[in-house]
């Protein structure tokens, strides 16, 4: 056996000592000899024929020690980690304390493991459902939405540019009269009054009239993303190509049949109604489920090691990079775009993360807590409804996710079920 002690050394701290026997370490030795014989060239054989012995002789008794504790730590590791009966939460520090092939290899393993965890009152969880009410204003307005989706741009060439049109304009802009990078477009199309440029770009373009050539001054925001233009001074030279009015349909029978299944503006509002109640039904439910699971949070006790939420960040980061990535664009670009910093990000992501760690760890517990079990084909269910999602084969996702991990999910599935159906809602 590798396992020879097992110490809490601390808190979720438990050091291993673990040992291969020097039969053990021999095979592994002889077994990197086989493997990469042929890399070598001894003079007086063939290469890949020279003997274990002569290739020793040559480059030094101990030359395959460290890949043989590289090929074989690992799976000593492993085996003693189970034996131990502990569930790390990120990789062990390891290190080897003795090589040698009269005593074989002597490892030291400091692990973090999951947190003892206590948790009671999940069941019976008073709540609150709250339905909002769906008005007839509220209907209105999403109507009013089939106006707007059909509203076209109409080029207008009798008055000034207003907030609400669409103009047309090359600009450049220039900090201490030299031009910036990215501070320059032809014929872009603005929104005036959309806010998409920084503050006092777009109101001074209001009450030029298409054809002008002119300039204006603007201060780059203190929090701007780019830092030699916080808080700059700036000019833009612009030109003023088009002004566009939008011209929105009113809403009425005639647009209802030709954008809509339905006939009238009546059925219309009936039918967006409907459609409008069921999804504060379901916001309900939603904000009911949320309620009790941050109760069922607040009820758990356990001292959580901190690199539980660095690597649920870590993943967090790694999914957003995995997405981003095959779209061309790195993860710190991505964050540039829409005004973070990959700290600012980090930030917001350990809070996210403190909160799905916890929850899951007390979840857990209710599954130890009321011996919730699941059956082999309520795993295999899992394991199709993630193929169906993603839209890729079954054996994909098996090959992907350990047996064990679909398990738990569905398992912690059923302690969310159980808060659900134990609970007082009122």
């Amino acid at each position: 056996m590798s396992l020879k002690s097992v110490n809490n050394v601390e808190t979720n701290k438990v050091e291993l000592q673990i040992e291969i026997s020097a039969a053990d370490f021999d095979k592994a030795i002889n077994d990197v000899y086989l493997r990469t014989r042929n890399r070598f060239a001894v003079p007086g054989f063939r290469r890949g024929k020279a003997p274990r012995k002569v290739i020793e002789k040559e480059y030094g008794d101990n030359f395959f020690f460290e890949d043989a504790v590289n090929a074989v730590g690992g799976r000593y590791l492993n085996d003693a980690i189970k034996e131990a009966g502990i569930e790390i939460v990120t990789q062990p520090e390891v290190e080897v304390t003795e090589v040698s092939r009269e005593n074989g290899v002597a490892m030291r393993a400091v692990c973090i493991v999951k947190p003892a965890v206590t948790i009671d009152g999940y069941k019976g969880i008073e709540v609150e459902r709250v339905v909002d009410a769906v008005t007839d204003e509220d209907v209105d307005k999403r109507a009013n939405n089939l106006c707007e989706k059909n509203s076209r741009l109409v080029t207008v060439d009798d008055r000034s540019a207003q907030i609400g049109d669409t103009v047309k304009i090359d600009f450049k802009g220039y900090k201490d009269d030299v031009p910036f990078e990215g501070g320059e477009a032809e014929e872009f199309e603005l929104e005036l009054g959309s806010g998409q440029f920084i503050p006092g770009f777009e109101d001074q373009i209001v009450g030029r009239n298409a054809g002008e050539e002119f300039e204006i001054n603007v201060t780059f925001p203190d929090d701007y993303q780019v830092d030699d233009l916080k808080g700059a001074p700036a000019v833009f030279k612009i030109k003023l190509h088009e002004i566009k009015l939008k011209e929105v349909p009113a809403l009425d029978d005639e647009l209802i049949k030709d954008s809509t299944e339905f006939e009238t503006v009546e059925e219309y509002k009936n039918d967006l109604r409907k459609k409008m109640e069921e999804a504060a039904e379901k916001r309900a439910d939603t904000e009911v489920e949320n309620k009790l699971l941050d109760t069922v949070m607040e009820k758990m006790q356990a001292e959580v090691p901190t690199v539980m939420y660095d690597e649920r960040v870590n993943e967090m980061l790694q999914d957003l990079r995995s997405r981003v990535e095959p779209q061309g664009i790195s993860i710190e670009q991505y964050f540039k775009f829409i005004g973070q910093s990959l700290e600012s990000a980090k930030r917001t992501y350990e809070e996210q993360a403190k909160k799905q760690v916890d929850l899951r760890l007390a979840l857990e517990q209710i599954v130890k807590n009321e011996n919730i079990e699941a059956a082999d084909e309520e795993v295999e269910a899992e394991y199709q409804r993630l193929a169906d999602t993603y839209h890729v084969d079954i054996n994909r996702v098996k090959n992907s996710l350990d047996f064990s991990a679909v398990k738990m999910d569905v398992l912690v599935g059923k302690a969310v079920q159980l808060v659900k159906d134990t609970a007082v809602i009122k």
